[in-house]
């Protein structure tokens, strides 16, 4: 894929090119979701270059059917077309370039790819009515001789491969996720006053970096270190709002919200003598709302004795299912056991968090689910998933394209979710969902339902 640059207040436009008859404007029909342009078997029926704003992975964009491009001048007003279409291809920003899949590579489509590369816009090769997609790499393989190397087969009478198609197209449009990935993960050591965060702290650095204290609250500056490749930051612990009695206590609460925010996963510590409050719930709750990743440090292990920790974290995981997918260390901070493992377990979620998955493996995952287990009707409507893609990451978030999300009941959405945590290791990560109807406003929903804990006041 060649990259160009597409300003931000300008509207992303992709130009469908192609010879006469090899199914432009079925394509664009498909994707524009009306028969806007006419489709015939017979060459030279699209004369007027075609303009449709769709949107496509919550994104608007401006797709354009051309006319087909005839070398040989044997259809009517072809010179007139091929104006029309060279003037579409300058404005574009991305080309999808069409051709029959069925028939093989002609002379006409070595000409137009020629025309094309003398553009330098960023190309796509649509090899057109390959209805069996196992045919893909068998299909492909006459076509190589292009010189292009983003090539996709689909059916547009079908509507296969489509959305694999506009993702490929649509790489320039999108932000790089490469841009998300910072040099060091940053990790906020969060929790409770007195559970222990200076002291992991100091025994993560190997020195006294924190004062320590029995008295609750000691610590009310965020402090940062890198250790081993990562920026560790300590926080003030947090306390709910009706007990900061202290201006200076205020100010340590909104100095840790501020360190969550600019953190990408929090360590919450927690007392193994005291296990999960109510509060810290409320903190899970905070972390999973700002998109941060989880590691759950169990402390104080030293002064626990004839108990199996492999017993404390099951029955931790039974007693809490929020904690299901979040990394559990049972440790000490004082003597330094287990603290080790937070590197590892943060190098993980870390990787997560900036994890993508293709569209097509996407859908492949959606299609499987929906066989298991179809979707029960309401009323006698039935839900109806079109397709998956991921839009984003840190966290990764995903668009799921529905007829009506008012038909996504919290069973199946619940079997969804469970599905995707199966297929994909996303530990320690929290997801982000969006319903998007055709003919509705969009449904954002996470990965667990609202929580009925009380809020935390920020």
């Amino acid at each position: 894929m060649r990259y160009t640059y597409c300003p931000m207040n300008k509207i992303f436009t992709i130009a469908i090119i192609g010879r006469p008859n090899v199914g432009k404007s079925a394509l664009f029909n498909r994707i524009a979701r009306e028969r806007k342009s006419i489709v015939e078997d017979i060459e030279g029926v699209t004369r007027d270059a075609l303009y449709s704003e769709v949107e496509v992975f919550g994104k608007k964009i401006r797709l354009v059917d051309t006319g087909g491009i005839d070398s040989k001048g044997n259809i009517a007003f072809s010179k007139e077309i091929r104006v029309q279409t060279l003037a579409a291809l300058d404005r574009a920003d991305a080309v999808v370039f069409v051709v029959d899949g069925t028939i093989g590579l002609t002379l006409q489509d070595e000409e137009i790819a020629q025309i094309l590369f003398k553009k330098t816009k960023p190309i796509v090769l649509a090899l057109n009515k390959v209805d069996d997609l196992s045919k893909s790499d068998m299909v492909k393989s006459n076509f190589y001789s292009l010189g292009i190397t983003d090539m996709v087969c689909v059916s547009a009478v079908h509507g296969n491969g489509v959305a694999d198609l506009l993702e490929v197209a649509m790489e320039t449009y999108f932000e790089p996720f490469e841009e998300e990935k910072s040099s060091l993960p940053k990790v906020a050591i969060v929790g409770r006053p007195n559970v222990g965060k200076s002291t992991l702290m100091n025994s993560i650095v190997g020195e006294e970096r924190c004062v320590v204290s029995d008295i609750p609250g000691t610590t009310r500056d965020t402090i940062d270190e890198v250790i081993g490749g990562v920026l560790f930051i300590d926080t003030a612990g947090l306390k709910r709002k009706q007990q900061e009695k202290e201006v200076v206590e205020k100010f340590a609460r909104i100095r840790t919200e501020e360190a969550i925010q600019k953190s990408d996963i929090c360590v919450l510590v927690i007392d193994v003598q005291d296990g999960i409050t109510t509060f810290e719930k409320t903190i899970l709750q905070l972390v999973e709302d700002e998109g941060k990743g989880c590691i759950l440090f169990v402390n104080k292990w030293d002064l626990i004795s004839d108990y199996r920790m492999e017993h404390a974290i099951i029955h931790l995981r039974s007693a809490h299912p929020v904690l299901e997918h979040v990394p559990v260390i049972v440790g000490s901070a004082k003597t330094g056991r287990n603290v080790a493992e937070l590197f590892s377990d943060i190098f993980h979620v870390y990787e997560n968090l900036q994890r993508r998955i293709g569209t097509g493996e996407l859908n492949t995952f959606l299609e499987k689910a929906i066989q298991q287990n179809h979707p029960s009707s309401i009323s006698g409507k039935r839900l109806r998933i079109y397709y998956l893609t991921q839009v984003s990451v840190k966290p990764p978030q995903f668009v799921l394209f529905v007829n009506d999300h008012e038909l996504m009941m919290e069973t199946y959405r619940r079997y969804l979710m469970n599905q995707f945590r199966k297929v994909y290791d996303f530990m320690g990560c929290p997801l982000r969902f969006k319903l998007k109807s055709r003919k509705r406003a969009k449904y954002t929903f996470s990965e667990k339902p609202e929580s009925k804990e009380p809020e935390y006041a920020r």
